[in-house]
């Protein structure tokens, strides 16, 4: 876990919100609301999708950790 104390919080947030946007300007949607619908709708079937899923929630995943680290109970 001290790894989690060697990323800051700007640079964490600002990474997390560029994965969860991209490919934001090019596209109509970004991929992460892209893939939630189809995992909603029960179509997230190809190993490249549920891939670009996980690729790009991780960094949310990773706030949630550090957040929970950071200010969580102790």
């Amino acid at each position: 876990m001290s790894i989690l104390d060697t990323i800051s919080w700007p640079f964490l947030i600002l990474f997390a919100a560029a994965m969860a946007l991209a490919p934001w300007p090019m596209g109509p949607e970004p991929h992460l609301v892209e893939k939630i619908r189809m995992l909603a709708n029960g179509t997230l079937r190809k190993p490249i999708d549920i891939f670009d899923l996980l690729l790009h929630s991780a960094p949310l995943v990773v706030i949630l950790i550090k957040g929970w680290k950071d200010f969580g109970p102790n």
